[in-house]
């Protein structure tokens, strides 16, 4: 049987990767510092995944087992040796935390003598995760590990898409995941090209799809977290039915239509279609997804070439209007959650240090326009 090495046993691997990679008949080792669900994995050897709509359709997965990363990273490095696909979920901030492992692994492959390709993939919610984690790898290869890479080992990049909610289970493996799911891979970076996952979607350019999900779904998401959090929601879906924010968030998908419309190959007609459907698995009525799950590390999320900063920057190279993107920017910055430590990071910068300056740091922005515009925006929502 085919093997698979998952780094992330979490809700979206176990999830969306696993389901998949399951279904296209891999057997799969997941990888992960969670002592309670590796232990679970290496007892059941499966698990179930519910999925969220009517009749709540159950789907197990079997052929499923664990190594603790932490305490057994010699068996990640022999796993990494007979696995065909490498794939990750688990955040784009741990990525280099793994780098080593995967490292060691394309070593010993080396040394071994493997010339089977094989591609890793970062189903993470960043553009060019893969080659991101590339760039963590090589840092820990010799030249001749480099040239077995270039021959071998691919990066490709990839979109995913599936909302899974955070949950607790009395079965740590149980997952409850959307119906909606979609896994994009870049097919110019692969070298094992013949692998072909059914229920993945390969594209030459993988660039505006990754936009597209990233400028809608996340940026969306977030959306409706912080002007729900603003409006005193406490879920996605009470958010939603507040007027003013679905307003804002239909607002908000009008200016990335128009940026999605000017750099890339999709119609207006396409990109309603998306966005409505987009809006419907927000609404998911058995799905109770909470507000601060949506919003947490608002620092990050309002990094220079996150789902908020970056399009707002290229909305005005074009002189396209960006003001509703520019208002749920000023929600993130007046979003307050005691139990986010990045949220407490960033009241505590706002209180420490003068406006202009904070929006500075925190974006990476130096266009003092742009800046002033965010300051007056904050302003404005704190009145």
């Amino acid at each position: 049987m085919k093997k698979a090495v998952h780094f992330g046993a979490g809700n979206i691997g176990r999830g969306f990767v696993g389901e998949v990679l399951a279904a296209n008949g891999f057997a799969i080792e997941f990888v992960d510092v969670n002592e309670t669900i590796i232990e679970a994995l290496n007892q059941h050897h499966s698990y179930t995944i519910e999925i969220a709509e009517d009749g709540k359709r159950q789907v197990c997965v079997n052929n499923v087992s664990g190594i603790n990363s932490r305490l057994h990273p010699e068996a990640v490095v022999n796993a990494i040796v007979e696995a065909t696909i490498i794939t990750t979920a688990i955040g784009p901030n741990i990525l280099p935390f793994i780098a080593q492992l995967i490292a060691q692994g394309i070593q010993k492959r080396r040394l071994a003598g493997v010339t089977e390709p094989i591609d890793v993939l970062a189903c993470e919610n960043m553009i060019g995760g893969s080659q991101f984690l590339l760039s963590e790898v090589v840092k820990y290869l010799e030249p001749a590990d480099q040239a077995y890479v270039e021959q071998y080992v691919g990066f490709p990049n990839a979109a995913v898409d599936r909302i899974v909610p955070a949950q607790s289970h009395e079965d740590p493996l149980f997952v409850v995941v959307e119906p909606f799911k979609e896994w994009v891979v870049e097919t110019s970076k692969m070298k094992n090209a013949s692998l072909k996952l059914a229920g993945v979607h390969y594209e030459k350019n993988l660039e505006p799809f990754i936009e597209r999900k990233l400028f809608s779904v996340n940026s969306g998401h977030a959306t409706a977290a912080y002007s729900g959090a603003h409006a005193g929601a406490k879920t996605i879906l009470q958010a939603l039915s507040i007027p003013e924010v679905k307003t804002q968030l239909a607002a908000v998908f009008g200016e990335m239509r128009q940026l999605l419309i000017a750099k890339w190959d999709f119609t207006e007609d396409a990109l309603k279609a998306y966005h409505a459907v987009i809006i419907s698995r927000f609404e998911n009525p058995y799905i109770v997804d909470d507000v601060s799950r949506v919003a947490r590390t608002p620092l990050r999320k309002l990094g220079y070439d996150e789902r908020f900063i970056r399009p707002i920057r290229e909305l005005k190279e074009r002189s396209l209007p960006y003001d509703n993107l520019l208002k749920t920017v000023a929600y993130v910055f007046t979003y307050r959650d005691d139990n986010d430590e990045q949220s407490q990071q960033l009241q505590q910068m706002l209180s420490e240090t003068d406006l202009p300056q904070v929006v500075k740091e925190v974006t990476g922005l130096e266009d003092q326009d742009l800046i002033a515009e965010i300051v007056a925006a904050i302003e404005q929502v704190r009145a």
